[in-house]
Formats: structure tokens, sequence, C-alpha cells
């Protein structure tokens, strides 16, 4: 007898148990793809890139998906309404980011612009970036910074007779450009040669930090592989922020000894305006915090502009009447009397359609940056759990053909009559929400200013008859698999103007 009350007990209990879990179980969760195997979910679904596989995925099962990556629950949205709802409805619910190993590392433990969960730290982040450092007044004191590096290029594509690798060519553009804004430091173009090494140095640290924002973690899905010792990507990036830390206290060790050695007129720099907030609030602007804000700040404001001009180069080197179209239009609105600038841009509508349609076609975040839901919430009539991650699939929106018209043609037309870089929720190349990026007015400012500048004065040719490779190849901000080589020579009419510069 007491043989079968224990057994019935135990009956009861277990009972109770998966009642109780079945009750917890979410219900009316997004639509998902079976099977779902046991510990790794769906992680066999996946290859790269990441964004082509996840928007065939969504062609066959919907554009709100619900995917299980290891141990973490995602959301997958490739339409522009499950995007807007996300954006607007649950903005402040999806404002919170993953926790991941990238984010542990290079997000300084999460306390980085681009990591902090949302709360009084990025709060307090969004608004340094937005007011002080990235302000339309703060970019006007900056404007002739953008003028001179422009300058600088079309000074340096006049003297080169050899082919142009465009990609480097622009690196090392939109790394003056942000390097003298954040410590006012020229590293390419200069005739420092130390100086020179010193930014090559940098520009590698770069690199290396998109290439391995780009890898796969597994251990972001599955932490048992973390427990039992897979940790070369942990290494690798432990030794690229020491690398980065090191470099950047040194930059901040400069402006903190030369302070009070120029006059009180002369502008700041990002890392002196922090360095005068720091006197007030010493405990919060850090060494680390100004050297984790203004890493964020160069990373997000390089080579992705780099690349997106890139990108906007082969489109035009594949197709010259694209071109010559955008040629015309400044010669008729420009002249050939003086350079484009950035204030021109507004009245430059076809040159805005081009940029517009190489950032749908090949947008530098491809996936944006992942967020993560802080509570339960509703998305397309669906239920959404608390800690879901969201990823959004902008590159499956932007080629999605029930959204755009021949989504993978370039057709800058498209755009016309749309005022700026947003297209509703269809097209969202610097994201949407309180997380969107905060440097987009920089971005439009120096992609406008140098493609306006490089194609009003030079004529460019592909290197052969055969056309330009499009492949795109692996990474965080989505490169060019090639780099695009390219031949310029001055055009006729910009002859005198170019004698001068």
């Amino acid at each position: 007898m007491e043989y079968h009350y224990i057994l019935i007990s135990l009956l009861l209990l277990a009972s109770y148990l998966i009642t109780s879990h079945l009750r917890r179980k979410p219900s009316n969760l997004p639509p998902t793809v079976f099977p779902s195997l046991p510990i790794i979910g769906h992680l066999y679904l996946l290859k790269p890139p990441l964004y082509r596989t996840l928007a065939k995925i969504s062609a066959k099962h919907g554009p709100i998906l619900n995917l299980k990556l290891g141990f973490r629950r995602v959301l997958v949205i490739s339409s522009p309404a499950a995007a807007e709802e996300c954006f607007t409805k649950n903005d402040i619910v999806f404002a919170n980011r993953p926790k991941m190993l990238f984010g542990k590392i290079i997000g300084v433990n999460y306390t980085s612009l681009a990591w902090s969960p949302y709360g009084d730290n990025w709060r307090n982040l969004r608004r340094i970036a937005s007011i002080e450092i990235l302000s339309i007044h703060r970019l006007n004191e900056f404007h002739d910074i953008r003028v001179e590096e422009t300058r600088l290029l079309i000074r340096k594509l006049l003297s080169n007779s050899s082919p142009v690798t465009v990609k480097f060519a622009f690196y090392e553009l939109t790394l003056n450009v942000m390097m003298r804004m954040i410590s006012g430091k020229r590293y390419f173009g200069g005739d420092d040669p130390e100086l020179e090494e010193e930014g090559k140095r940098f520009r590698r640290m770069l690199d290396e930090t998109f290439v391995l924002a780009g890898a796969s973690n597994v251990g972001d899905y599955l932490p048992v592989l973390s427990w039992l010792g897979v940790k070369g990507l942990e290494k690798k990036l432990v030794k690229l922020q020491e690398k980065r830390d090191v470099f950047f206290q040194g930059l901040i060790e400069q402006l903190r000894k030369s302070k009070g050695t120029v006059g009180v007129n002369k502008r700041k720099t990002m890392i002196e305006l922090l360095l005068s907030l720091q006197e007030t609030e010493p405990e919060y602007y850090t060494d680390a915090m100004i050297r984790s804000f203004v890493l964020v700040l160069l990373a997000a404001g390089s080579d992705t502009s780099a690349g997106t001009m890139e990108w906007v180069m082969a489109l035009l080197l594949n197709h010259p009447d694209v071109l010559k179209k955008a040629q015309t239009e400044i010669d008729t609105v420009i002249g050939n009397n003086r350079l484009v600038d950035e204030s021109d841009i507004p009245s430059l509508p076809y040159l805005r359609c081009i940029i517009n349609e190489t950032l749908r076609l090949y947008p530098a975040g491809p996936l944006l940056v992942p967020h993560e839901s802080s509570s339960d919430c509703v998305v397309g009539g669906y239920n959404i759990p608390r800690g879901t991650m969201l990823i959004v699939n902008q590159w499956a929106i932007h080629h999605d053909p029930k959204v755009w018209n021949e989504p993978e043609k370039f057709k800058p037309e498209r755009f016309e009559g749309l005022e700026g870089t947003r297209d509703g929720f269809k097209l969202l190349p610097f994201g949407s929400g309180r997380r969107s990026c905060p440097g987009e007015g920089l971005a439009v400012r120096m992609l406008g200013m140098t493609l306006g500048s490089i194609i009003q004065c030079f004529d460019w040719e592909r290197m052969s008859e055969e056309m330009v490779d499009m492949t795109e190849g692996l990474g965080l901000t989505m490169p060019k698999a090639v780099h695009l080589v390219a031949k310029c020579k001055p055009r006729p009419e910009m002859t005198n103007l170019l004698s001068e510069i």
C-alpha cells in the first residue's frame, strides 16, 4: 500500500509540473520552421550570408517569424508593416540589446552607446551623441574639415596616374574626417610618415573590429560551448580591445597634456569636449567611458560610409548613363566654377536618388543591430515574450518584390520626390526608433559632398569591358567581395577649377 501511495504522489507531482509548464508556455507565437532540433533549435538552417538565408526562410514561412537559435528565442522581421510596429508602438519594449560576447568585450561590459541596455546610462550617452557631438551646430563647426579632406582626395586623384582602389581612397578620407573631429589628427595625405604609420596601425585595428564583429559566435546561442572551452573568438576580442584601449588612451593623454596651450576660441575636438565634462563629473566621464564612446563613433562613421561610397561608384560604372545624368545635374545646378558643397545636396535630387538606391540595394547594416524585448508585447497580432531577440532584416525588406517594383534593378528614379533617406519603413538605412543611428546627419553630408565632388571633377571608367563584380563579401557592414579598381581622368570642363585646387 505504501508503494502505491508513493507512486500516486509521484504521478500527481509529474502531472502538476507538466500542466504548469504547459500553462506557462507562450501561446499564439509567430509561425516557426519545422523541425526545431533539440538543443540547437534552428541553428542548422543558418548559412552565410545570414541576411539572404533569413530572407529565403521568411519568403517561405512569412514576414514575422519565430526561430529558436540555441537557447535564444528570435523574432525575425522582414516586412515594413511589422518593422513599423516594432519601432513605433513597441519602440521602448525593443530598445534593449541582447547580451552577446561582442557587446560584453568590445562594448565594455554592455556600457557603450551601441550595447548599453535602455536606461539612464544609454539615455545620457545618446544625449551626448545627439546634442554635444553630432548636432547640426557641431556638424557645422566641423564643416571646413570635410571640405578640406574632400579637396585632399581630389588632389590625390589628380596626381595619381595609376588605377584607383576606390575603397581605400574613401576609407582614408572618412578616417581623416572622423579622427580630425575626434582628436584633431590627420593621418593620411600629410607629410608626417610617423603619423601615417600610426593611422595605418589604427586602420588595421578598425578592420579587425569589423571582421570579428561579423564572425559568428555560437557561444552566444549555446553557452555550453563556451563553458567547454571554445574561446578562440573571445581571446581575439580581448586582445583587440586591449590594443584599442592603449591606442585611444594615448590620444586622451596627448590632448590632456596640451590643454591650455592654445587660444580659448579654438574649436574643441570630441575628446576635448568629453575631457571638459570629465572635470565636472569625473565619476561618470572616466577615461574608459571616453575611449568607448569615441570608438563607437569612429567605427560607425568610417567603414560604413566608405563602403557605401564604393558601392555607389561600382553601380555608376556599371550604369554609365546614370553617371552621365548625375554629372549633367551637377553641371546645371553648380556649374564648373566651384565644387559641390554640403549645402548644395538638397538642390541635387538625382544625386540623392542614387545614394538612396544604393542604400536600398546594399545597406551597410543589412540586419541592423539586434534588439531585445524587455517585456511581453504583440507584433502583427502575435504574442512576443519578454527576452526575445529582434532581428529586422532590412535587406529582405529592400529586396522584396511585394514592396519594390523590380527590386534587383538599379533604378535611382524610383526615389524621385523623396526627401531625406527614409521612405516610411520600406527604406531604413539608418534604422528607426530610439536606437536609430545618431550619425545619420554626418553620413548624409559626407556621402553627398564627397560623391558629388568626384562625379563633378572626374570621368570614371571600368578597367575593362567586363561589368564590375557586384558580389557581396562577408562582414558586419556587407563589404564588396572584390575591391573596386577604376580609371579616372579630369573632366575637360573642370580644367580651370582643378588647376586651382
